[in-house]
């Protein structure tokens, strides 16, 4: 497992608003600068908007923000040079880890670094119907679970909450969608029982104020076992005290729910390390000047960050959270492991394609994951996908 437990930074904010005032004259930014997002409107686009307000107002850099609609057409601009960096989603662990749409030929493990991630109150969870009597995940046990075609990251939490609750994929009846949206008109419907979502997204609350209802079945820490078994499927999850959304949550009736950070914000491991440096430090020291400009905005804080997660952080990155104060030697440590998982990886990839792997692209992926799988467990790191 890459990450059994989660552990925040725990900076006092006095300090980081002092590194603030010392620290805002080492920012250098071009005139100009690219990154990818999600589609226009959503939280994630919306958030690095309020990042490029910043670096325009005080560094006079121009910030340009290109949607795009899925995790390739997101990194294709930054993997070919035509931006920066990129706010992904958790595509960009996929694309890392060179699995799911990123098995394949044109694509394989991709060196990725964060800069920084953004965690704030919400949960990403599996909704449910209050209509189904569901109270603990177990119950899902013969309930349709909603998926979307072509959308594995979405179906992956899905199976890794169910885990949760010692549920698999035998123990549901999935029912597939063609889109997220058709998937929550599938719920208000009554076709589906359950489905993914963050619980402040617009189509949970929609639920919520239907006739079906919605609850949010919970996924407490101290369920050590459980856990174990969703982190085995999604080692990105953690547990989070949620504190927004629908079902009622806020800061006095929190729940415990899985997570994990969204936008998150990331390089090649080639990108310029003076530039990446630049970057995160003005998203560090002139964190005020942004927090309340766009809703989840507040989760780039420096304190939130997690410095022993699933994707390594950019040396640039690494510099900036040094002078910040918030950097530890557990958290190099682990860095100089998910480093090590990358250059593995990196090896099996270019080791598999020279091999004359087979031409048909189903084929080709699984005798990937296969190689994969070999070269990660040779070395002692679990596959974590199959």
């Amino acid at each position: 497992m890459l990450c059994r437990m989660i552990v925040t930074t725990s900076v006092l904010a006095a300090a980081v608003l002092g590194a603030g005032s010392a620290g805002a004259q080492d920012v250098k930014l071009p005139e100009t600068l690219t990154l990818t997002a999600y589609d226009t409107g959503t939280s994630g686009f919306n958030i690095a908007v309020a990042v490029g307000k910043v670096f325009k107002e005080k560094y006079k850099s121009d910030l340009r923000v290109l949607p795009a609609g899925n995790d390739i057409a997101r990194l294709a601009p930054v993997k070919g040079g035509r931006a920066q960096a990129s706010a992904m989603g958790i595509g960009g662990y996929f694309a890392s880890e060179g699995v799911f749409e990123f098995a394949i030929k044109e694509w394989g493990p991709q060196p990725l670094r964060l800069l920084l991630s953004a965690a704030s109150c919400n949960g990403i969870t599996l909704n449910v119907a209050k209509d189904t009597g569901v109270k603990e995940v177990k119950d899902l046990k013969g309930k349709r679970i909603g998926s979307v075609v072509g959308s594995p990251a979405l179906n992956q939490n899905a199976y890794a909450i169910l885990a949760f609750g010692n549920l698999t994929k035998s123990d549901v009846k999935f029912v597939e969608f063609s889109s997220f949206g058709a998937m929550w008109k599938g719920m208000i419907n009554n076709e589906v029982d359950a489905a993914i979502a963050s619980t402040i997204t617009g189509q949970v609350r929609e639920l919520e104020t239907s006739p079906r209802g919605v609850v949010m079945p919970p996924t407490p820490a101290s369920d050590k076992a459980g856990w174990e078994r969703m982190q085995k499927i999604g080692p990105y999850f953690y547990p989070h005290k949620v504190t927004c959304g629908a079902g009622g949550l806020s800061p006095t009736n929190s729940l415990e729910l899985p997570t994990y950070p969204y936008p998150i914000f990331m390089a090649y491991a080639s990108q310029k390390p003076d530039l990446v440096y630049s970057m995160t430090k003005s998203m560090i020291v002139d964190y005020n000047l942004y927090k309340d400009s766009a809703p989840g905005a507040d989760g780039l804080e420096v304190k939130r960050q997690i410095l022993n997660w699933v994707l390594p952080y950019h040396e640039g990155a690494v510099k900036a959270l040094k002078e910040a104060g918030v950097w530890t030697a557990e958290a190099q440590k682990h860095n100089d492991m998910l480093v090590k998982r990358q250059d593995t990886l990196g090896k099996a990839w270019a080791e598999f394609n020279k091999a004359n792997p087979p031409a048909d692209k189903d084929a080709y992926a699984k005798a990937w994951m296969a190689a994969r799988k070999t070269a990660l467990e040779k070395a002692g790191m679990p596959a974590v996908f199959e």
